[in-house]
């Protein structure tokens, strides 16, 4: 006899986990199908998570060996690498658990292995050394998430090619390391690396990094991560990438042609991700996909196939954990019958690099082609007491506000601590907030959210200490 569900959830990543538990929480027999041996997905395995453990210990490693600059004098600093990873797993293991105990708590069943659907209303799950388990079903949600796109006749082998699962667990510190893509994600691996001893070059197709990015804070970014180190070589097309006995050969030209070959170590390609959606045996159902493999839904995350969802990203958007927790939940809550909504124009962005880059709602070149009338406020770090005292000025804050009625439009900001003052504009912004606002908040001192303040007070051309 198969089981049945009121509702299925294919996937145990962020928006999956996070969807399960909602939809137990309003009172549907739930289960949670995931081909992992762990739950948390992309994000929690081999993505968001151990990055951010990385990025932290390696930041910590390169400022400990520059603290006699800061009167604190160490006789020697050196890296085990081999430790450093074993406290990533750590880090990812606990989360893992965490995740499984919460299903258990909610009462959602967990089962292992690879789902595809027999029909409409039945799911084929696949484990290893077990027959097949068919699952029966109400309602289906699919978010199997996104995998690692690489360039054409090229294969990962995760040692010497590698996406970014091999950047986060390679064995020793890659002499010379290449990136090819000037994103989010190869910026973040690429700082990794560095601190850490590489020689780190990144290629980029276009003139500038972090495409769809407010200009003028991509433009600073670039000039932060130059002074660290770190080379780019923008306009720069990839044209073949062969593994050598002594390492690998990037063949490339410029935008005049000129055919320029680069050797290193190890490549790292980061060139965007791809909705994970075969194996689902889609075309079968009719589940209906765009021209980039991602799953057409309506604005209650409904395919054509009136009683199968999909939210994350195997849907259009963009690919960030916390978007898709958002859709988990509203997606839960509209097959209940409630009002499960979204807001996609305040949905924060964070590059975790140092100093962090954090953006949220319209970069100026939006409003620009929109049309829209806006007013900008901006206030340096260099002017920050709290940035002063712990030396870390570089940076600045930047808010767009329209012009007529002083609406927050976007935010954009590169310093300390961005990441985590994102998310009072977010709130500010969720709620219709004005740079007037803002600006009438009071905000404790010496902290680096004074900065949110000053740029508010900015945008009515007042600020203080600027």
């Amino acid at each position: 006899m198969a089981e049945k569900f009121n509702v299925v959830v294919i996937g145990g990543g962020p928006g999956g986990y996070v969807c399960s538990i909602r939809l137990a929480q309003l009172g549907f027999k739930t289960a949670c199908i995931d081909s992992r041996t762990t739950l948390g997905g992309t994000c929690l395995n081999v993505g968001c998570i151990p990055s951010k453990s990385l990025l932290n210990l390696s930041e910590k490693f390169h400022n400990t060996k520059n603290l006699s600059e800061k009167g604190i004098e160490i006789s020697s600093v050196k890296l085990n690498l081999d430790k450093m990873m074993k406290n990533k797993e750590k880090a990812v293991l606990n989360l893992t658990k965490g995740v499984d105990f919460l299903l258990k708590k909610n009462k959602v069943v967990y089962i292992k292995g690879h789902a595809s659907f027999k029909s409409a209303n039945k799911i084929s799950v696949i484990t290893e050394n077990k027959p097949e388990n068919i699952i029966e079903f109400e309602k289906v949600i699919i978010c199997t998430g996104s995998e690692s796109l690489s360039l054409p006749n090229v294969d990962f082998d995760e040692q010497t090619i590698i996406s970014s699962t091999g950047a986060l667990s390679l064995k020793s510190v890659p002499k010379k390391l290449f990136i090819v893509g000037g994103g989010y994600i190869g910026l973040e691996m690429g700082s990794v690396w560095s601190r850490l001893g590489s020689e780190v070059h990144v290629i980029e197709f276009l003139d500038h990094i972090t495409p769809g990015m407010d200009n003028e804070i991509s433009k600073e970014f670039i000039k932060i991560l130059q002074k660290q180190g770190i080379k780019f070589h923008l306009e720069t097309k990839v044209e073949s990438i062969k593994k050598k006995s002594s390492g690998i050969l990037i063949k490339s030209s410029n935008k005049e042609g000129k055919k320029i070959d680069f050797e290193c170590d190890v490549v790292l390609i980061s060139i965007g991700r791809k909705p994970n959606t075969k194996n689902l045996n889609l075309d079968k159902i009719g589940v209906q996909l765009d021209d980039k493999k991602r799953i057409k839904v309506n604005n209650k995350y409904e395919t054509n196939v009136k009683n199968i969802f999909a939210i994350g990203d195997v849907i259009e958007g963009p690919m960030l954990a916390h978007k898709a927790e958002d859709e988990g939940i509203a997606v839960a809550e509209i097959i209940a019958g409630q009002a499960g909504h979204v807001n996609y124009d305040v949905i924060p962005g964070v590059v975790y690099t140092s100093p962090e880059v954090a953006t949220v709602g319209k970069t100026e070149e939006q409003l620009k082609k929109d049309k829209i009338n806006y007013k900008v406020g901006k206030f340096s770090l260099m002017a920050n007491s709290r940035a002063k005292t712990i030396n870390e000025t570089e940076g600045f804050v930047k808010i767009l506000a329209d012009s007529n009625t002083d609406k927050v439009l976007g935010v954009h900001m590169i310093g300390s601590n961005a990441g985590e003052l994102i998310a009072e504009m977010a709130l500010a912004m969720e709620f219709g907030a004005s740079s007037e606002d803002i600006a009438r908040t009071c905000h404790a001192h010496p902290t680096f959210s004074e900065a949110l303040k000053e740029s508010a007070l900015a945008v009515d051309k007042r600020a203080i200490h600027s």
